[in-house]
């Protein structure tokens, strides 16, 4: 009969009995639960479900390797783990086995593909730039219409990662190489949060999301790609003269259902950053590469503000290291990631953005390119292999942004370890304001 060795008293015992024994070197209530929890885990699945559990499913920092009757005290304190840690890594290895795939309609050839060329067919003088691969997720009515925009924008945006980056695909659900359902997903926010990222939103949240029916934004998006090492960033664009981003948040409720009795106005301490309805201050400290980085042609000026929001998303997908609007072909691939595109009552998946010259002013004029949820697949597809009607469910001009306040998440080159992936734990945002005519 094998043994388990307790890493604190060096005592042999039974592995489905291990966590149970370790439990009463502690006198928490808390820890009590916990091993509960972890009797039940370990007799429903052996401890060597951890053996192999990949690099990824670590902390950064060296943390709990996934050993199964070889744990000794002297691991414990060399990595500063407990048996929280412990715990956690039960639980990431179960989810790892037991998620499950989403279910969608695949679009044979692309739906980038189609849409590529239907934008190369257009007869106007306009330079377009999209996103590369990436799948359309919508919402089912038997299943998240009305609430689950967010988790599908989620999915998108892991299509185009899986398929478009390497150090993504390696690290994103354990390495499964597939897009999760959503409550696989809930499970991985969870688990996110239990790791530290994002506490005052996870907090919002009372840290439950699992089967609930709770809208979620660019930060809880954020939050769940930060988890796995990838830089995930959010930037804020507000017009409100209330909402100075040193003292106050506005709050709003995310969905089809919103209630204007929702909004409120609250002060805030500096460098509070909650769920997705809170608009943040700037972190001056945070100098992430790219899009902090650009000429920025609204600041001080006086444009439009809906222009600021459309010439910010341009220079996103245009900024190639120093690619020219001159190089640009009719319709360009850009490396960038689509953006998780938020304002009160919906959320949609940014894929590209167009421009033409403006005739009569020195204004570009641009259209975004968007996949919304709540549009059909199936109607998408057919549109776009028509050449005939997609501009009305996939274009967005101008004209269209009405809301006072819009939020993107997007997600940077490679994977984060050791210091920087902890300072990822705290979400910061790019804050942009801007004044509506």
């Amino acid at each position: 009969m094998m043994f388990s060795v307790c890493p604190f008293c060096q005592c042999n015992v039974l592995p489905a009995e291990l966590e149970w024994h370790a439990n009463n070197h502690f006198l928490e209530d808390d820890f009590e639960k916990d091993m509960q929890l972890a009797k039940q885990i370990s007799l429903e699945l052996p401890t060597s479900r951890l053996k192999d559990a990949p690099v990824y499913l670590e902390e950064p920092s060296g943390g709990f390797s996934g050993g199964s009757s070889d744990i000794s005290k002297s691991t414990f304190n060399e990595n500063h783990l407990g048996l929280r840690e412990v715990l956690l890594q039960e639980r990431i290895s179960c989810l790892v086995d037991l998620q499950t795939k989403s279910t969608f309609y695949k679009v044979e050839g692309g739906i980038m593909n189609l849409l590529r060329r239907c934008l190369q067919l257009e007869k106007r003088k306009c330079i377009s730039v999209i996103s590369g691969y990436i799948d359309h997720y919508q919402s089912v009515e038997s299943e998240d219409y009305g609430w689950g925009c967010g988790w599908r924008n989620i999915q998108m945006l892991s299509s185009h990662l899986l398929m478009q980056r390497k150090e993504a695909r390696d690290v994103l659900f354990g390495g499964s190489e597939f897009v999760p359902d959503i409550p696989s997903l809930q499970r991985w926010l969870e688990i996110a949060w239990e790791r530290g990222f994002d506490v005052p939103g996870s907090n919002s949240f009372n840290k439950e999301v699992y089967g609930s029916k709770k809208w979620i934004g660019t930060t809880e998006c954020a939050a769940l790609f930060r988890s796995f090492g990838l830089r995930a960033r959010v930037v804020d664009f507000d017009s409100l003269p209330s909402s100075s981003p040193s003292t106050s948040y506005t709050s709003w409720k995310h969905g089809k259902h919103s209630n204007p009795g929702n909004f409120r106005c609250k002060m805030i301490e500096k460098q509070v950053y909650g769920p997705m309805d809170k608009f943040l201050q700037r972190c001056q400290s945070e100098k992430h590469s790219s899009v902090q980085d650009h000429d920025s042609p609204y600041k001080g000026e006086n444009i439009s503000g809906d222009q600021v929001l459309m010439e910010w998303i341009w220079n996103y997908f245009t900024h190639e290291g120093g690619c020219r609007l001159d190089d640009l072909q009719d319709v360009f691939i850009s490396q960038k990631t689509p953006l998780y595109f938020q304002h009160d009552g919906h959320s949609r998946t940014v894929v590209g953005i167009q421009m033409q010259k403006s005739v009569k002013g020195p204004e570009e004029r641009y259209s975004l390119l968007i996949l919304d949820p709540g549009q059909r697949t199936r109607d998408l597809e057919k549109t776009l292999r028509d050449n005939n009607g997609w501009q009305k469910l996939i274009k967005r001009g101008i004209h269209t942004l009405k809301k006072p306040q819009y939020q993107l998440c997007y997600v940077d080159p490679g994977v984060s370890y050791r210091e920087e992936w902890e300072d990822l734990k705290t979400i910061h945002s790019e804050y942009i304001r801007f004044y509506k005519r």
